[in-house]
């Protein structure tokens, strides 16, 4: 069954100036752990800002959990558990306090739905007393996590839940997702950390306010239409340069410590250049796409088609 269902959503801002989201699609299943990948200042807030009911779209339609986001409005909000990507708890108040005050929103209590927040709030418990604002950021992540779940939604939407927390806390998120969707919530999450796609059963990728490609993880590498290889030096910034003049380079891209590469022609006509060039301690090979590098080659063949 279909949980979330977009049908061509627009959202401008500034009297029509700014186009934040052009005529967005797709559909999450029941139960499905969902990912909007993208940059920031690509859309997702505002999407998930639009299915959580906090804004109106300028036109197309959605439905969450069966019920349209325009006309049922009060429905969806008793159904929708939302983590914005700001804090937005109340720092003054306790965590315990924080819980209480959001079960009492949706008439319920830490008792009632304990079970479905206990492996996320026993973390937190020993600093009940607390005052949210001193939490760190990993602390503020499980608390407002635990807030959003309080009263059982059926749909979480979590719009960069991850970003300004350190590697341990990430991972730790990521594992009680898996957890939540075992109970059978569909959970929609947006990031711009391209690495966390893989952690989706599908994704969403998204640039400008418009989706790019729909898919699961796997299903968008294994469709990187060339070969792809990596390439270092001791002259990288130099050598990113000469690769992105050469007739011999269809791309080139800085990633990390090496560049991502792929040809127009063979690694060995590649190679000859380069060592012709004074190139003498080239170490290349070849490798299995990731996500980002999908992601800046569907970016650049639409940035392509808008020149010709």
């Amino acid at each position: 069954m279909i949980d979330v269902e977009l049908q061509n959503i627009t959202k401008t801002y500034e009297k029509g100036k700014v186009k934040a989201v052009n005529k967005v699609s797709f559909l999450v299943e029941r139960g499905e752990l969902f990912g909007l990948i993208g940059p920031d200042g690509a859309g997702k807030t505002s999407i998930f800002r639009m299915l959580t009911t906090v804004l109106l779209p300028d036109s197309g339609k959605a439905n969450v959990n069966g019920f349209d986001i325009v006309e049922d409005f009060k429905e969806i909000r008793k159904r929708v558990g939302y983590m914005p990507g700001k804090f937005s708890l109340y720092q003054d108040l306790s965590v315990e306090e924080n819980l209480i005050f959001f079960a009492t929103l949706f008439d319920t209590t830490i008792k009632e739905n304990y079970d479905l927040i206990k492996d996320i709030y026993v973390q937190i418990e020993p600093f009940k007393h607390r005052r949210a604002g001193k939490l760190s950021g990993g602390m503020k992540q499980k608390l407002a996590l635990c807030c959003a779940l309080i009263h059982r939604p059926k749909v979480l939407f979590l719009d960069e839940p991850t970003t300004g927390v350190d590697a341990v806390s990430r991972k730790e998120f990521w594992e009680m997702l898996k957890r939540l969707k075992n109970e059978g919530i569909t959970i929609l999450v947006s990031t711009p950390y391209m690495d966390e796609a893989s952690l989706c059963e599908r994704i969403a990728l998204i640039q400008h306010g418009e989706i790019l490609q729909v898919d699961t993880p796997d299903n968008i590498v294994e469709s990187f239409p060339d070969d792809l290889y990596k390439i270092k030096s001791g002259k990288m910034s130099h050598l990113l340069k000469k690769l992105r003049i050469s007739e011999h380079v269809k791309s080139a891209f800085a990633f990390g410590e090496s560049h991502h590469i792929t040809l127009n022609h063979s690694t060995e006509n590649l190679l000859k250049e380069l060592k012709e060039k004074g190139y003498e301690d080239i170490e290349m090979e070849k490798i299995r796409p990731e996500i980002e590098d999908c992601f800046i080659q569907i970016t650049q063949k639409n940035a392509n088609k808008e020149l010709i």
